[in-house]
């Protein structure tokens, strides 16, 4: 039994809990009954930290902290900025502020921290109250004087009215007469300068209640997910299972429906008790393919049964219980069906058969070694081992050649492809109907053959019932899928994007002369998905739901399991606003193992609006025209144990001003090693505005994006910049590489075409968007809708009427019709939300923190409304999407 280290597994669970939920575990044993005073310059020390990477201490979490031991707070406080520093990526190239801490404080930490925070408040006064989390220019927060904690007047009030106003709230200091510091400081003033940037910092709150139990119910989501999982979520999957009690048998759903979380959770169970774990397999496992993921995660690898990992793997032995077992599940399966899934995989299988042995067993199992017969092209009338039986089976009659030929042309793939080329549309449609996915995947393909054999015909209403029917029982994946592509407008000769499996984002174009499918027809089919996005976005009811425009800018999900994972969890053609200033600093880092010298280059490749070449900035052209672009210089090595990190800047307004409209980020292996075989490396960009720069070139709190190079890729671009509109499209891409000596001069072309067809495929109508699943979700489950613009104002109202239907409201909704304004002199959103049940969906997290809500809330970067109650069901993307499973 394989088993995980407990302190591995508690740092994991502080990750999480820090990643997901922003809030940090405090030991709980051996608290003491109050403050110990010779942590009162630990927790300044601890505070000046945290503001140099943008978080802040609330006061219940620091007084936590205050109550433990010198030794714990040492401990806690430091594995609290290293987790951070991981996340920001500042854990390589850079120190904490103090080191040793708390032990040797400098005498100027308090000055440090003073001056930090007077710079956060006169760039950007909609700072939170680190009391109560609240946050605005209208509840007036400032720092106290002279500790420089972050107080709003209304908590201030409070004190006040309880007599308790003359100390610090968070550390007890006792506070100046004038009680707020004066903002008109020549320190403050210029590090304000230094700063920059319009900053809000990240309150960091106290983990409450059992953590286990709050992590346990990320788990459930996780295994409910119906789209598979991306790299960080299958990290996290890892560390929950490790974590989960000994019944997690009895609490697994009903249904895993991604099949390979299916698989890395039978596998867990295996390790930790065979003898309970088989019993589950014999009851979850129905297709032969589930026991092939099941072997490569018990292996030790991805179940994705991808030809990359499948050179890399090495498979584990079985025990003769398990390969029993195993061998008993597949002789259950119907013999064709087996049949088909075998073929499907024939490479993987054969490799499988040299673990299972399925010929040892063939008297007891004849229905599989008869699937691995017709696996092998054996003929069982001239092989030994069929000459074994007097009377063969009848699962092994049925080998004979001619059952052979039979079993390889009625499979379910050729009926469907042979009813398509036959022009049999209805045919093809039943045939489908048997399996939704396929359907949903099929619909534009089924469209087309339609407008080609009935031009001008819409589709019967029969037909139409029947894709209704068929996709209730389609994953949200290829519903969406199908729904961003029969919506969007096409035109003939287009070119089209694909994203083939693998384990890296890959991307690849070509033109598509085919049908062009009329709008007529697909908008009968695109009328019966959104009624089924509305059918599954019921639920339990809301008394108030509260959207943002901007999640239309927010791709749904899709690819996930070759997603890189980043610090914000931007979806693959997603299209975000530029952090506000002039200029951004672009950042590559990499370490090589110890064997191995490996040549990163970060490298920004630039265009006009019809995608000429207008030039680069890279190893090779470190300055670009009127210094609008600036490289820090080549490395060709990142020995351990710092690595190497390269910088790009750009000066946004230089830029276009040269002629420029796209600038587009790649990073290069120059000398082809892929990704995977190094140490670490990771890349992203920070807002140079807002970085100080007596913090040198990587400033923590300016990180505002961050993705890790893994796989067996060599080309990486994480980006698109539109010069004119400042925003980018986060690509998360990987171009195919060969041969070594990449640099942007020989993928230039390449580059701005994968650039451009990036933007085509993801342009407005497109895809499938968050704005979609959040507006079936307000429409089906509330009455009361408001919906915040994309410039952050006040938000419209959208109520249903008396009568009205869902769909009709969920098509106001939708199109933004018949909103009604904000009153300027009714209740703001926040006190709108408190004590409320809601569905929220935010692009930012930044609405304070309203009492007593509860329901759901997504949003995609921190704020404030991250101090909300534990209750609170916190989504990500992914969640959203899986909240559209098929529903029976």
């Amino acid at each position: 039994m394989t088993r995980v280290s407990s302190a591995v597994v508690d740092a994991d669970l502080d990750s999480f809990l820090l990643r997901r939920r922003g809030v940090v575990c405090v030991p709980t044993g051996g608290l003491l009954p109050d403050t110990d005073p010779w942590n009162a310059e630990g927790l300044l020390a601890l505070d000046a930290d945290l503001a140099q990477r943008g978080y802040l201490l609330t006061g219940q979490l620091r007084s936590a902290l205050g109550r433990l031991t010198p030794g714990e707070l040492a401990a806690t406080g430091g594995g609290l900025l290293a987790r951070i520093d991981r996340l920001l990526g500042a854990d390589r190239r850079h120190r904490t502020l103090f080191h040793r801490f708390p032990d040797a404080v400098p005498d100027h930490a308090h000055l440090l921290y003073s001056r930090s925070i007077r710079a956060f408040l006169l760039n950007q006064p909609r700072q939170p109250c680190a009391h109560c989390g609240r946050t605005g220019e209208e509840v007036g927060i400032g720092a106290l004087a002279p500790c420089a904690h972050l107080l709003c007047t209304g908590c201030h009030q409070g004190l006040l009215a309880q007599d308790r106003a003359g100390a610090c709230p968070l550390c007890g200091a006792e506070l100046a007469e004038a009680t707020y510091l004066g903002e008109d400081n020549r320190a403050g003033r210029m590090a304000a300068e230094e700063f920059g940037g319009e900053l809000t910092l990240r309150p960091l709150r106290l983990a409450e209640g059992d953590t286990l139990t709050v992590a346990l119910a990320s788990l459930d989501r996780l295994l409910a997910r119906r789209t598979p999982l991306d790299p960080q979520d299958r990290e996290d999957l890892g560390v929950l299972l490790a974590l989960a009690p000994a019944d997690l048998p009895d609490r697994l759903p009903e249904q895993i429906p991604v099949r390979e979380t299916k698989a890395v959770v039978l596998a867990a169970l295996l390790r930790r008790d065979p003898a309970t774990a088989l019993p589950v397999l014999a009851e979850r496992i129905d297709t032969a393919t589930d026991v092939l993921r099941l072997l490569w995660a018990w292996s030790g690898a991805e179940p994705d049964l991808l030809p990359a990992t499948a050179r890399r793997l090495r498979l584990r032995n079985l025990p003769r219980p398990l390969r029993r077992d195993l061998l008993a599940i597949l002789d259950g399966l119907p013999l064709a069906g087996l049949a088909e899934d075998l073929r499907r995989h024939r490479s993987a299988w054969l490799r499988a058969g040299e673990l299972l042995h399925p010929y040892e067993y063939r008297g007891r199992y004849p229905a599989t070694a008869a699937a691995f017969a017709l696996l092998r092209g054996t003929d069982l009338r001239e092989h030994p081992v069929g000459r074994e039986f007097a009377e063969p089976p009848a699962p092994l009659r049925a080998v004979e050649s001619g059952g052979r030929a039979r079993l390889a042309h009625t499979g379910f793939a050729g009926r469907v492809e042979s009813l398509l080329a036959a022009g049999d549309v209805p045919g093809a449609l039943r045939e489908l109907a048997r399996r939704p996915g396929e359907l949903a995947r099929r619909l534009h393909h089924l469209l087309r053959v339609r407008a080609t054999t009935a031009p001008g015909e819409p589709l019967p209403e029969e037909a139409l019932r029947l894709i209704a029917d068929a996709l209730r029982g389609a994953a949200p994946g290829p519903l969406l899928g199908a729904y961003g592509r029969l919506r969007g407008e096409r035109e003939q000769g287009e070119r089209r994007l694909y994203f083939p499996r693998g384990t890296v984002s890959l991307a690849h174009a070509r033109e598509d002369h085919g049908t062009v499918v009329p709008a007529g027809l697909s908008a009968a089919v695109c009328e019966v998905i959104e009624s089924e996005l509305l059918r599954r976005g019921a639920g339990e009811r809301y008394d108030l739901a509260l959207l943002d425009e901007g999640l239309a800018d927010l791709v749904a999900p899709f690819a996930e399991r070759a997603a890189a994972r980043t610090l914000v969890a931007v979806p693959r053609g997603s299209r975000q606003r530029l952090p506000a200033g002039e200029r951004l600093r672009l950042f590559l880092h990499w370490m090589q193992p110890e064997d191995l010298r490996v040549d990163l280059d970060l490298s920004v490749a630039l265009y006009d609006a019809d995608w000429r070449f207008t030039g680069l900035c890279d190893y090779t052209a470190l300055v670009h025209g009127d210094r609008a672009a600036v490289h820090s210089g080549d490395y060709v090595s990142a020995p351990p144990p710092h690595g190497a990190t390269e910088f790009v800047d750009l000066d946004l307004g230089r830029l276009a001003a040269g002629g420029s409209r796209y600038a587009v980020m790649i990073v290069f292996s120059y000398n082809d090693v892929a990704f995977e075989d190094l140490t670490d490396a990771f890349a992203g960009f920070l807002q140079l505005d807002a970085a100080d720069r007596a913090a040198g070139p990587f400033d923590p709190k300016a990180v505002r994006q961050r993705l890790d190079l893994l796989g067996d890729a060599k080309v990486c671009v994480p980006m698109i910049i539109d010069l004119a509109d400042r925003r980018y499209t986060w690509t998360d891409l990987n171009t195919g590489a060969d041969g070594g000596f990449h640099s942007v001069r020989r993928y230039r072309a390449e580059v701005g075409q994968l650039s451009r067809d990036v933007l085509a495929h993801f342009s407005p109508g497109n895809r499938a968007t968050l704005w979609d699943l959040a507006c079936a979700t307000a429409a089906a489950t509330t009455d009361e809708v408001l919906v915040r613009g994309r410039d952050g104002g006040a938000p419209r109202s959208w109520q249903r009427g008396e009568g009205e239907p869902v769909a009709a409201f969920a098509a106001r909704l939708r199109a933004l019709r018949d909103g009604r304004e904000a009153d300027p002199e009714g209740p703001g959103v926040t006190e709108r939300l408190a004590g409320r049940r809601a569905f929220v969906a935010l692009v930012d997290g930044d609405v304070p923190a309203p009492e007593q809500l509860s329901g759901a809330v997504y949003r995609l970067y921190p704020g404030p409304l991250d101090a909300a109650p534990e209750e609170l069901e916190r989504l990500t993307a992914g969640d959203l999407v899986a909240r559209f499973g098929p529903q029976g």
